[in-house]
């Protein structure tokens, strides 16, 4: 079966990439999205349980229940969707198309490209230790599941940096203990963060690093941590119901593209562009968090902007004769009945409170 091609393809499920799926369809534009990761939502998976206070328009909410929202608005208009899919070459074709390479081997045709790929394919750095495959613990994470699951119970963190203190402070109080253990002498977050955990009743432990993990019978739990000072060397264990790791991410960047279509790039990462989402490269656009250019706002809002840019400038290089800028979603006819349901909907749900 041929590949279908489409109006653009979109590199990246994250907040960027999904918002630029929704004002593809919003724009008449036939997209298709591609996620290296199984799940959507880019770096907002890594902190489900995370109070978001910064989106326009949206009272506190947690980072699960805002990445849900992302994806079902991403999907509105039906792009076409990719997951575990990892693009590992782009170029373009005598036929004027680009061509996007998956790890497959899969070649994926549009007339426009948007990347939205953040910082790459972001993963949370594994524990290095010799021994059993400590991955496969049940209570070993090295992301926040749901909060609920650490109540009453016994928490080791391990790490320095903002997520880990983060995590101490949200566990305090929900926690029976909270453990935050770092192998230097002091820690990398924020200073005010810092502080409220050194308040919180959280056991810190500095210069000592986690040795050996001591599992169960059935080899399923960690039961037990031993820790190593990292000045004297002594060992001493704690006993604990859940270990939480907190020591970064790894990042894969790698993308190849064809002669004449790699766009410039900012620090051997960041594709140097404009506040119009273009990059060097006519019909490569971007967006998000890899896009680089004066006056950049590396904020959830950001990304919402340079998506709108990207799919606007990406409208005319595939119609060079569209407007330049959609229109506003109240007199779009995309919604017109869409919004006759909706207001039904909302009557039918008044008639019966009343």
């Amino acid at each position: 079966m041929a590949e279908l091609i489409r109006d653009v393809t979109i590199i990246g499920g994250g907040p960027a990439g999904l918002y630029s799926a929704f004002y593809s369809g919003l724009r008449g534009m036939d997209a298709r999205l591609i996620e290296a990761r199984e799940e959507l939502g880019g770096k907002v998976c890594l902190f489900r349980e995370k109070m978001i206070w910064d989106a326009g328009g949206q009272p506190p909410l947690q980072g699960e229940t805002f990445r849900r929202q992302l994806i079902e608005q991403g999907k509105t208009f039906a792009p076409e969707v990719l997951t575990s899919t990892k693009i590992i070459a782009i170029r373009k074709n005598s036929q004027g198309l680009f061509e996007a390479q998956d790890h497959l081997g899969r070649v994926h045709l549009s007339k426009a490209i948007i990347m939205a790929n953040g910082g790459g394919i972001v993963t949370p750095q594994k524990l290095r230790l010799q021994g059993a495959a400590v991955a496969e613990m049940d209570n070993l994470h090295y992301t926040m599941p749901s909060l609920a699951t650490f109540t009453g119970k016994t928490v080791l963190i391990s790490g320095g940096g903002d997520a880990a203190v983060d995590w101490a402070d949200e566990l305090s109080g929900i926690a029976a203990k909270v453990i935050l253990v770092h192998r230097r002498d002091n820690f990398c977050a924020h200073e005010a963060q810092v502080e409220k955990v050194k308040r919180s009743g959280t056991d810190i432990l500095l210069n000592v690093a986690i040795h050996r993990l001591l599992a169960d019978g059935a080899k399923t739990r960690i039961e037990m941590v031993e820790l190593k000072d990292t000045e004297t060397g002594a060992f001493t264990r704690v006993e604990v119901d859940d270990v939480v790791v907190s020591h970064g991410y790894e990042r894969d960047a790698a993308l190849e593209f064809g002669a004449g279509s790699e766009p410039l790039r900012k620090d051997g990462h960041f594709f140097q562009g404009g506040a119009d989402a273009a990059t060097s490269v006519p019909g490569i656009f971007a967006a998000g968090d890899c896009l680089s250019y004066a006056g950049k706002v590396n904020l959830l809002v950001g990304a919402f902007q340079d998506a709108v840019n990207a799919v606007n400038r990406a409208k005319t290089y595939v119609e060079p004769d569209a407007h330049d800028r959609g229109m506003v979603s109240s007199h779009n006819e995309r919604f017109k009945e869409r919004n006759r349901t909706l207001i039904r909907q909302l009557a039918d749900g008044v008639k019966a409170e009343g």
